[in-house]
């Protein structure tokens, strides 16, 4: 290739990279904002009632006037969901370096991470409160849990057997032991589907608590904002129903973002997922 073409080519390549970046960032806010504009308009023009559908500004202004009524709930739902994931990422994480390690153990027990995974959680909770008895909070950690493991454990589980056969024979040439071989081999081979499934996680783990606290229902120690949903829905104030549903898709949506930003800072340098 000519200098002249090389350079430009060089130049360009910076030039696209950064501006798929800030498509990245700007396409799905442009479209979030449009599709809340038409929202408000359906609402504006159609001269629908509160009570059927708030308009986004409605439920800003809901948010705004009651967050002191909010931000508690919010904390409540926010703190089970996290003693979630972490259960769910140390429990899972174990689980799959166990797996890694023996067949017959994997084969054993992987069916029974199944079964979890697949059974309905609402008709699992009332049996979960009844057996913790009192302990309420622990019994919403564990819906929470029950949803947000299995991702971790199958993903980390794939990871941890996807590295490269000759590697494996490399470091069993040089008489690696199976800390340093799971250490610098194993680990940072599983640590993108490990990544995949957080993200995966994340969002379950804060549906999980939604949906254990809408199951264990007046039980619960200290209102959430499924709580807070359901005390709205009898009072029939649907500004506030909307609210709390906003929070918790707002919620969401940053903690899915954190984790991708996570992705990126831990395999930006080395994987192809991240580099450009």
């Amino acid at each position: 290739m000519p200098k002249r073409a090389s350079a430009a080519a060089g130049e360009y390549a910076p030039r696209a990279s950064a501006a798929n970046r800030w498509l990245r960032l700007f396409a799905p806010l442009g479209m979030g904002l449009l599709l809340l504009a038409a929202w408000e308009a359906t609402v504006r023009l159609n001269d629908i009632p509160t009570y059927l559908l708030a308009s986004p500004s409605v439920i800003a202004r809901t948010i705004v006037a009651e967050w002191s009524t909010l931000a508690p709930a919010w904390l409540v739902t926010l703190k089970t969901m996290l003693a979630a994931l972490a259960a769910a990422v140390i429990i899972g994480v174990a689980a799959a370096a166990l797996f890694a390690s023996s067949r017959v153990v994997e084969a054993t027990l992987f069916p029974y991470a199944v079964v979890l995974q697949v059974t309905p959680l609402v008709a699992v909770a009332p049996f979960i409160v009844l057996w913790l008895n009192d302990r309420v909070w622990l019994a919403q950690v564990l819906c929470a849990w029950i949803v947000a493991f299995f991702p971790i454990l199958s993903n980390t589980s794939i990871g941890l057997r996807s590295a490269d056969a000759g590697q494996r024979d490399l470091f069993n040439l040089y008489g690696a032991t199976r800390w340093q071989t799971l250490r610098l081999l194993l680990a940072p081979t599983a640590l993108p589907y490990f990544l995949a499934g957080l993200k995966i996680s994340v969002n379950l783990a804060l549906v999980g608590a939604i949906v254990g606290e809408f199951v264990i229902g007046p039980a619960a120690e200290n209102p959430g904002l499924a709580t807070t949903i359901v005390a709205a829905q009898l009072r029939q104030d649907t500004p506030m129903m909307f609210a709390a549903l906003a929070i918790v898709s707002l919620t969401g949506i940053v903690l899915f973002f954190l984790v991708h930003l996570l992705s990126y800072v831990l395999l930006r340098r080395w994987h192809d997922s991240t580099l450009s």
